[in-house]
């Protein structure tokens, strides 16, 4: 599965404005309650929250790739955002989290969740990947370096 196909453009944040762990994810869940999914932003924002209780998705390098399941949706999303001043993430080599991509899946979706997760993180594995995406210039700019990522991959 391409990450292109559950990443709208309208769910790249250029500029997180949040300065700690809890506004970050409230900003990258809050992107989806532009669209016409059935699940409210808070509910979302819930699972996300218990999920990072269960362990830190923040992994290392300063990159973070929170992610859960919820019922109620129809189909994956994913959400990008970027801070260039970075927020604390509690992330395991102490490192502010600046890339992030969020991940929400249906309940029902185990395997191709993983799927897309690994994908996620073998993308953000690359230096050079994230050092684009933390250089981009615009928007679009950002958009266009994770579509020519996600055809690599």
């Amino acid at each position: 599965m391409k990450i292109t196909e559950v990443l709208q453009r309208e769910f790249v944040l250029d500029e997180l404005k949040a300065r700690n762990k809890q506004d970050a994810l409230a900003e990258l869940v809050g992107v989806f309650a532009k669209t016409s999914v059935k699940v409210s932003p808070d509910a979302i924002l819930h699972v996300i929250l218990e999920r990072e209780r269960l362990g830190n998705t923040a992994i290392g390098d300063g990159v973070a790739i929170p992610h859960g399941k919820i019922s109620g949706l129809d189909g994956m999303m994913v959400s990008f955002g970027r801070s260039r001043e970075g927020v604390p993430f509690e992330a395991m080599d102490g490192k502010p989290v600046r890339l992030f991509f969020l991940l929400m899946a249906p309940e029902n979706s185990a395997g191709q969740h993983l799927k897309v997760l690994a994908k996620i993180s073998r993308m953000l594995k690359d230096p050079a990947f994230r050092k684009k995406l933390l250089e981009a210039k615009t928007h679009d700019d950002l958009f266009r370096i994770i579509i020519d990522k996600d055809d690599e991959c």
